[in-house]
């Protein structure tokens, strides 16, 4: 089970989305996580990149009779003979609290919570339970630590809870999505019960912080489903309902990563128009700075030599291939063998396989 969770609907509409395409790209771009803001002056923070994940709770219910009190294992720290998955990695999440020692509820508190959920099945509820609620009290002074102690009680219920949704609507979009198509309806009323679900379990602050970001993701990657599904709109129109739709979302975080998804479709449409029409590499620089800064478009510089130094020694690999094959002597692939260690290093030498299929591939396409 993995460590975050997702918004129950976002499974299914991602794939629908266009731009997930270029995440290979946006690792060139993407920013490194922000710390936690230091005028918090008490916090307790153990960060691992991470992104929301599914966590299925045994037994799902509205939180009716669920049981918090501790195992016969008793923690110290709730760090004690972790489980197998969680042995030698670090506490993904934080404890923020302010100067008054009270809680400061943020996305990292959940993602510790789904930090020792994930180990479900591996101990039951009841030990998770005893061994989150350790770790709460022995890294933060009270109040704040009953306060993540009741949150996260609440985020148990909400999870056993959340899990009937789950399965009511995703039989439902199965049905609805046979047509090839989302019925973005079918969407909208999941979305709701979710919302009074969450409203029933949690404060504002709480749902706002938990589930906020993912939320304004979602309400993207439904909006990106509208507008290509729309037969009524060109695809330049639609690319620019798309555009419009980021730029009236609120600036923070969220609407900077998209724009600059947004921008890397647009990148690589570019990219291949240009170098289908010959262009030259400082056009194409001067174009990629345009759109990302000269720093970036330098890094994509150098990509290209890269990717070109590596086709170059590809095509004398793949001509000595053929040569060494055709004379169908004994020794061919050693001789084989030999040439790719001359020409290649060894991640190299591991694309060579993909790299080749990828070719007859362009070549099938061209024909």
């Amino acid at each position: 089970m993995s460590n975050n969770r997702r918004s129950p609907f976002l499974s299914v509409i991602i794939v629908a989305v266009i731009i997930a395409i270029v995440g290979a790209v946006i690792l060139w771009f993407k920013p490194s996580n922000s710390s936690v803001n230091a005028s918090q002056p008490l916090s307790t923070t153990a960060n691992n990149d991470a992104e929301n994940s599914s966590i299925n709770m045994a037994n799902p219910s509205n939180g009716a009779g669920m049981s918090f009190n501790k195992s016969n294992t008793q923690f110290t720290t709730g760090l004690e003979n972790l489980p197998r998955s969680l042995q030698d990695t670090d506490v993904d999440g934080e404890i923020i609290i302010d100067e008054n020692k009270h809680l400061v509820v943020t996305e990292g508190l959940k993602r510790l919570f789904d930090y020792f959920l994930s180990a479900l099945g591996e101990e039951d509820e009841t030990t998770i339970n005893a061994r989150v609620e350790s770790y709460i009290r022995s890294h933060t002074p009270e109040p704040a630590a009953s306060q993540a102690v009741t949150i996260f009680e609440q985020y148990v219920a909400y999870l056993k809870a959340i899990s009937e949704i789950e399965k009511k609507y995703g039989n439902l979009q199965l049905q609805a999505t046979q047509s090839g198509k989302l019925d973005l309806n079918v969407v909208a009323q999941q979305k709701q019960d979710v919302a009074k679900l969450r409203q029933k379990h949690f404060d504002k602050e709480t749902i706002a912080a938990f589930f906020g970001e993912a939320d304004e993701y979602d309400d993207y990657s439904i909006e990106m489903v509208r507008i290509n599904q729309n037969e009524q709109l060109s695809d330049s129109q639609k690319e620019a309902a798309k555009q419009n739709y980021i730029s009236r979302m609120p600036d923070n975080s969220t609407k900077a990563n998209l724009a600059q998804q947004a921008n890397l479709n647009e990148l690589m449409t570019r990219t291949e128009q240009m170098q289908a029409k010959g262009a030259t590499a400082e056009q194409l620089y001067n174009m990629r700075r345009e759109l990302f800064g000269a720093p970036a478009a330098a890094r994509l510089a150098q990509v290209d030599q890269a990717d070109a130094n590596f086709d170059q020694r590809f095509k004398q690999y793949q001509a000595q291939k053929q040569q060494l094959l055709n004379r169908n002597t004994d020794n061919a692939q050693a001789q084989i063998n030999q040439i790719e260690q001359q020409l290649f290093n060894e991640a190299e030498r591991k694309r060579l396989t993909g790299y080749a299929a990828l070719q007859q591939q362009n070549a099938a396409n061209i024909k």
